[in-house]
């Protein structure tokens, strides 16, 4: 489908001009591309970005280009740009990646978890199930993305902290379309995931975390609209 014929239904906001607009054009597409509100393979078309986002069509220019070099957009000669759709190794090596680096960071975190950490991260579980309870997918996510965020931060090590940081997005976007297929599970997983980090029992967070990242892992690649190679 093109652009063009979906763009009643995408929530696009205007920028506003003080911030840099190929910085603000690159960030809003961005997480269109991550939430899905523009999906896999949709053609973007300059002309009606620029004029649903109430700029010239340059800073649109650029923001593709670096979306682009960042592998969210293909830019395709003669065609235009499409939203790129990632194939089943790709989604599979980020997740490995993913896997490895928030298992040390559970092992890590269960050193230095306080009872007002344990807290605040009882809070974000419990606004996740809500949110899954509601079916508000956008919410679950956010909310899945702030529970790992906060354990990564908890962590205490600063380099572990900006490898997740890179991949985060990523994952947000892979989590995006298995969000109601992992459902309820997700949350009790991370529920025992606290319970251990509590506990500061390392490699129990450790190994829970692993198994929970491969339970996403696994569900990406079961997702209804996964192709079969």
């Amino acid at each position: 489908m093109l652009f063009s014929e979906s763009m009643n239904s995408v929530d696009m906001p205007r920028l506003k001009r003080p911030a840099p607009l190929r910085e603000g054009v690159y960030e809003t597409l961005l997480e269109l591309i991550i939430t899905r509100a523009l999906r896999p393979g949709q053609h973007l078309v300059e002309s009606e970005l620029a004029a649903r986002l109430g700029i010239s069509r340059q800073p649109v220019r650029e923001a593709l280009q670096r979306l682009s070099t960042e592998g969210w957009v293909d830019l395709r000669p003669a065609h235009g740009a499409f939203v790129h759709t990632p194939t089943e190794d790709e989604a599979d090596q980020l997740l490995a990646v993913r896997s490895l680096l928030e298992a040390e960071s559970a092992r890590l975190a269960a050193a230095n978890a306080t009872p007002p950490a344990i807290a605040r991260l009882r809070e974000m579980c419990r606004q996740g199930v809500e949110a899954l309870e509601a079916d508000e997918v956008d919410a679950v996510v956010a909310a899945n993305a702030s529970v790992h965020s906060a354990i990564v931060e908890l962590a205490g090590n600063k380099v572990l902290a900006e490898l997740a940081a890179q991949v985060d997005r990523r994952v947000r976007w892979y989590y995006t379309p298995v969000a109601r297929q992992r459902g309820p599970q997700s949350w009790t997983e991370h529920a025992a995931l606290i319970d251990a980090l509590a506990e500061h029992d390392g490699e129990r967070a450790a190994q829970i975390m692993r198994e929970h990242t491969e339970h996403t892992r696994r569900s990406y690649h079961q997702r209804p609209d996964a192709q079969v190679t």
